[in-house]
């Protein structure tokens, strides 16, 4: 059963790294804001944790499927809807259960299974541990006024908490100017990043043998900034702009594997990227949605 499970593991993980990889080409075109590109990776992220997905003639996977890969269904309510697994690996002679075309790979899977739910329950429990200690390390901090608090125990601004959110700011900048600070921690709070950082670890702790996975990983933590920053910076004027990229030279990066914070990635490439920032139309951002939802639908469904 452990073995079978691996199985259905290993087809998502290589689905997703391809699907991973396309949404990295899709990435490099900056005329897309990133606070709406920045959707595209739940696309590998879901093929990581979704083992089927609706069959469609439309789907990338149709035209893939002729050459490398096949489909599995798993569950056809209606003639045009059809459920199925995608199947990579393709060592099966049948599924439900699966019986291999060579004994040996009963033993592989066997054996790898063992070896892949250990290390996944270990980093799993490793991460809730992590947590833990550091919602516990914070628990004196200072309140401030309304969700605002004050801490010695760390050196840039950051949103601590998922349920009910409290935006921490180092004890020394209690005399300084935090506008824009709080205007991106708020942001974090309203796009509810914490929750996906978290959800984004836990995915990848099961998909911990794939080194694209930690790469996907690095990289949505990265473009969540920067979509923040996009979010928080959407109505401001240039001038403020330049002082929201300022405000950004004083603040640390933040060492928390779960906490959104103000100097939570490059900041270099945060600036600049600040600074390039061109406001959009209504029909513009409306545009690239819809073309972020076509690419959604193209890459989630299965062969159809």
């Amino acid at each position: 059963m452990l073995g079978e499970c691996f199985y259905w593991i290993f087809n998502m993980s290589i689905t997703a790294s391809f699907m991973g990889l396309l949404v990295l080409l899709i990435r490099a075109i900056h005329v897309i804001p990133r606070r709406i590109s920045v959707f595209l990776w739940t696309v590998p992220f879901i093929r990581m944790s979704i083992p089927f997905g609706l069959d469609s003639p439309y789907s990338l996977m149709s035209f893939i499927s002729r050459f490398t890969t096949k489909t599995v269904t798993v569950y056809q309510p209606a003639d045009n809807v059809t459920f199925s697994f995608m199947n990579s690996v393709m060592a099966a002679n049948s599924y439900f259960p699966i019986t291999y075309k060579m004994s040996v790979l009963d033993r592989v899977f066997g054996i790898a299974s063992l070896v892949w739910i250990i290390v996944a329950l270990a980093m799993i429990i490793a991460l809730g541990i992590l947590y833990g200690t550091t919602l516990y390390e914070i628990r004196d901090a200072k309140h401030w006024h309304e969700n605002i608090y004050l801490s010695d125990k760390i050196q840039s601004p950051a949103v601590y908490g998922i349920i009910k959110p409290k935006i921490l700011l180092p004890s020394s900048y209690e005399q300084k100017e935090v506008r824009y600070i709080l205007k991106h921690e708020a942001t974090h709070i309203r796009r509810a990043d914490n929750l996906w950082r978290i959800l984004a670890f836990l995915i990848v702790a099961v998909h911990w043998f794939n080194p694209l996975a930690w790469i996907f990983l690095k990289l949505f933590l990265a473009d969540v900034e920067l979509a923040c920053d996009e979010t928080a910076i959407a109505k401001y004027s240039e001038e403020e702009r330049k002082s929201y990229a300022g405000s950004l030279l004083d603040c640390a990066e933040s060492k928390s594997l779960f906490a959104s914070a103000f100097g939570g990635a490059k900041i270099r490439t945060r600036i600049e990227h600040i600074l390039s920032y061109r406001k959009i139309t209504g029909i513009s951002l409306l545009s690239f949605s819809i073309l972020i939802l076509s690419i959604l639908f193209v890459l989630l469904t299965n062969a159809g």
